[in-house]
């Protein structure tokens, strides 16, 4: 009995030691906290959410309701009462039974309350189901608020359900029996491991709270992602010129340049050999061009669509052809870079410029008429604010747009990644996909704006025009061999919407490819995977619904269907080029100098 007391004794004094230490850590932690949120940067307040006037017109509209149709009010305000007071009827007459038990609980499957305690546990049970009672009543009162323009009604609900995502019980640790007992277990050493995980995001993004979703430190480019060989072979301020080695010994004479979005960094096609599309291409018998764009700073703030356009796209195709010693190529653009292509297409047909044999569209919007999940981001008040933080920066940071993005799924992309970082301590994993999504880039401020307004805000290359380097640059114009990707779950680029545009587009021949999964994984499809398949409809005369309605199902990736289009307009076999043959300099390994730098380096 001694030795076991004294042993007891021996470990409540090494807890009580490691409980002290531990306390001693959140006292230092909380200094460095406060400097860093003293020094942390500042962005416009409107970029934070909408103005009060949406609110105002919200609550105005819902006090007219109460007053013209008071049943109906009362009606749902009844409802929830009921269901509050029901709900706790229901716990207190499983507590008066002298159990520690909930009571039955139907509510709906939730993916954030999967911890047994949330159903078994009388507390964690009464919070999740009130939490579900309160969401679903704000749901309501939104969805019944009249007289308000569609969009103001879209924008509305979307800032609701930010509320309601942010106020769930998963998100406090009081709240979160995860958290507690990883707490209890690891003596707070969790919480002290989470919030290092928080300062070490907050430094790293200046005191904006951007989530880390990966492992930083498990990547390096060039060494374990964005591998595939190859050169440098052309520089400007805009962007370098990457020329890959190739893997067979004869290549198809057209070369294919491929513009990646300057929003994000190309290395997106050549994570790993496994899912790099570079790599793919290559193996197909192509000589493969990358773009890598610059990632801007305060020096940029002056380019503009017309400079991409330019020095970027045109400046690209022409180095491509010189080096290759061809007339034409075969351009792809993803993303912004396959809006921007299209319009480089109609200036080249306007200047009389062939150079381009097909377009591959990867995802792309031209007709911005449905702005979809980021119409709540593209009123008036938030691009305004926007326009004043470029103009404050010369830059629109890529902590704001990563923000932006992260926040269409809030639960997915913020509060789920962050309860693991900062409530449960854990480290990021090391996923190379959420790696890159993290290396951000920002944009010029010229750029950003004639972007946002012209064509998001105002849909001038469908309407009219998008008036750029002295032409009117139209979708008719194009009239190429193309070749266009969406995606069936793209939150970005809805399918249906980059479907529109390019039936707007002037070529006489087109093909659609709509392929299963999102933004990124609907494109960084490897055959190899089996993973989704993809939609075939020759018939692009019909809308988006009769066109997938008729559409043809196959099993795999889109990417063999690709290479068999692209070999249909084939000039014949050429021996393979290597970068910096023919006594041309080239200028560094593959990735290059402009992809490794940082948005805030």
């Amino acid at each position: 009995m001694t030795i076991k007391t004294t042993k007891t004794d021996a470990e409540s004094s090494k807890a009580q030691e490691r409980m002290e230490e531990n306390l001693r850590k959140v006292e230092a932690l909380g200094a460095r906290l406060s400097q860093i949120m003293v020094g942390r940067d500042t962005h416009q307040a409107s970029l934070d959410g909408p103005n009060q006037e949406l609110f105002a017109k919200a609550a105005a509209s819902y006090w007219t309701e109460a007053v013209q149709n008071p049943a109906k009010m009362i009606e749902q305000q009844v409802s929830y009462w009921s269901k509050s007071v029901g709900h706790f009827m229901e716990a207190q007459q499983a507590l008066a039974k002298g159990k520690l038990a909930a009571p039955e609980d139907t509510s709906p499957e939730d993916r954030r309350f999967a911890n047994p305690l949330w159903k078994s546990h009388p507390y964690f049970n009464f919070v999740k189901q009130q939490y579900q009672i309160n969401a679903e009543a704000l749901g309501q009162a939104v969805d019944h608020v009249a007289d308000l323009a569609p969009h103001e009604k879209k924008r509305l609900q979307y800032f609701s359900r930010q509320i309601i995502d942010m106020m769930s019980p998963t998100n406090f640790l009081a709240t979160n029996p995860d958290a507690l007992e990883r707490a209890v277990a690891t003596e707070g050493e969790s919480l002290i491991r989470g919030l290092e995980n928080l300062i070490a995001d907050l430094e790293a993004n200046n005191g904006e709270l951007i989530v880390r979703l990966a492992d930083e430190s498990a990547f390096e480019l060039g060494r374990n992602i964005a591998t595939s060989p190859g050169k440098v072979v052309y520089r400007n301020k805009l962007f370098e010129l990457i020329q890959y080695s190739p893997s067979t010994e004869k290549v198809d004479a057209t070369p294919i340049v491929i513009f990646p979005p300057w929003i994000n960094k190309f290395y997106i096609l050549d994570l790993k050999a496994q899912n790099s599309l570079v790599k793919w291409i290559v193996d197909q018998g192509y000589t493969l061009f990358m773009v890598s764009w610059v990632n801007p700073d305060q020096s940029h703030r002056d380019i503009g669509m017309g400079d991409y356009i330019e020095d970027g796209f045109l400046t690209a195709i022409r180095e491509v052809k010189e080096i290759t010693a061809q007339e034409q190529v075969h351009a792809v653009g993803y993303c912004i870079a396959g809006t921007t292509l299209s319009l480089t297409l109609s200036l080249m047909k306007q200047r009389g410029d062939t150079s381009v044999k097909s377009a591959t569209f990867f995802t792309a919007l031209t007709d911005f008429s449905d702005q979809g999940e980021f119409q709540p981001f593209l009123t008036d008040d938030f691009i305004d604010g926007i326009e004043a933080e470029t103009k404050d920066k010369g830059i629109l940071p890529s902590v704001i747009m990563a923000r932006t993005f992260s926040f269409l799924r809030s639960n997915d992309l913020v509060y789920g990644p962050a309860i693991k970082s900062y409530m449960l301590g854990d480290t990021p994993p090391a996923f190379d996909l959420l790696y890159w999504n993290g290396d951000g880039a920002n944009l010029p401020q010229r750029m950003a704006m004639e972007y946002l307004r012209g064509l998001c805000q105002q849909n001038k290359l469908v309407e009219g025009g998008f008036e750029l380097l002295g032409h009117r640059l139209k979708l008719e114009d194009i009239d190429v061999p193309l070749i266009a990707i969406g995606c069936e779950t793209d939150h970005i680029a809805p399918w249906k919407d980059s479907y529109r545009g390019v039936r707007m587009m002037g070529s006489a021949d087109k093909t659609f490819v709509m392929t299963q999964s999102g933004h990124i994984a609907g494109i960084v499809n490897p055959p190899s995977k089996g993973k989704y398949g993809h939609y075939t409809n020759d018939n692009l005369s019909l809308d988006h619904e009769d066109w997938l309605e008729g559409a043809k199902f196959h099993e795999g990736s889109w990417w063999p269907r690709w290479g068999a289009w692209l070999e249909n307009r084939s000039d014949g076999k050429v021996d393979a080029r290597i970068p910096g043959e023919k006594g041309r300099d080239t200028l560094g390994e593959a990735p290059g100098t402009y992809v490794v730098r940082k948005a805030r380096g």
